[in-house]
């Protein structure tokens, strides 16, 4: 038969054993007596910690990945428009500087002529091939005059044919209605320049066969007919052909970049000074709304 009542050991002698154990340990402790079994230990658990960790871990990669996705499309998107901004600026800046030279070659064009000169800007352009006239934003108003010469920071461009308010329009030398007296600046050989519709090319019809000029010559203004002021580049002869029989050709190039002009030079070739301008407020009222509905 079993005891009915079994003998247990005192919780006193128990408190002692684990009191006994804790300062063995804190000795080994002191003594790194534990750390190979510490390391052996932390082998074995390291599996199970990464395991159990992994998912959390997995969650958190997936958020940053997406979070950072979006974040790139984000500071994408606005580069893109940054570059585009700094594109659009840059051309902008290339196109300024490049307007700035022209003036500046203008500029000195006209300290060059020693005259009064005006610049003014394009404001239509006709380029049709039986007429070649473009509008510019200086009239009366500003003392353009009909037959007045025009040129560019390299030469003759035409002449002011009609004249407005507060516009000109500017017949071409290139105009096919259009002639300049002109000489050869090398011997002082006089003709007359004829526009041919085309942009690039003038011709002179009353040059004869054996007339001494060749590929090269630059023609200037001659001064005759009290147009244009003498000694003002027109052209360049670029070629001459047939001078051994009766129907010698001549063509010349101006020398005025036509197709390319933004800005003008008004010449003012009489002694009368350039007249002032009026302020838009001093117009009277009726005048004032006659030049609106011009």
């Amino acid at each position: 038969m079993k005891p009915l009542f079994t003998k247990r050991p005192s919780p006193n002698i128990g408190l002692i054993v684990f009191v006994f154990a804790s300062l063995v340990l804190l000795a080994c402790e002191q003594q790194a007596l534990l750390n190979p079994f510490r390391e052996m230990l932390a082998s074995v658990v390291y599996p199970l910690q990464q395991l159990v960790s992994s998912p959390t871990q997995a969650v958190r990669k997936f958020g940053e990945t997406f979070s950072s996705r979006i974040e790139l499309l984000a500071e994408n998107e606005e580069l893109r428009r940054e570059q585009l901004l700094q594109s659009a600026k840059l051309t902008k800046f290339a196109a300024l500087e490049q307007e700035n030279l022209r003036l500046r070659g203008l500029l000195d064009t006209s300290f060059k002529l020693g005259e009064q000169v005006m610049i003014a800007e394009l404001l239509a352009v006709n380029l049709v091939p039986y007429e070649q006239v473009v509008v510019v934003n200086k009239g009366s108003r500003f003392g353009v005059y009909p037959g007045q010469l025009v040129m560019d920071a390299h030469g003759v461009v035409g002449q002011v044919l009609r004249v407005n308010s507060l516009s000109s329009e500017i017949i071409l030398i290139t105009d096919p209605n259009h002639a300049i007296p002109v000489q050869v600046n090398r011997n002082g050989l006089r003709t007359i320049a004829q526009g041919t519709g085309q942009v690039d090319r003038l011709s002179l019809p009353f040059l004869s066969s054996n007339a001494d000029i060749q590929a090269g010559d630059l023609l200037v203004t001659s001064g005759l007919g009290g147009v244009f002021p003498q000694g003002y580049p027109v052209a360049t002869v670029v070629a001459v052909s047939g001078t051994d029989n009766a129907f010698a050709k001549f063509a010349a190039a101006p020398v005025a970049k036509l197709d390319l002009n933004r800005e003008l030079l008004l010449v003012w070739n009489k002694p009368d000074p350039i007249p002032r301008v009026p302020d838009l407020g001093s117009i009277p009222k009726e005048s004032a709304g006659s030049h609106a509905a011009k």
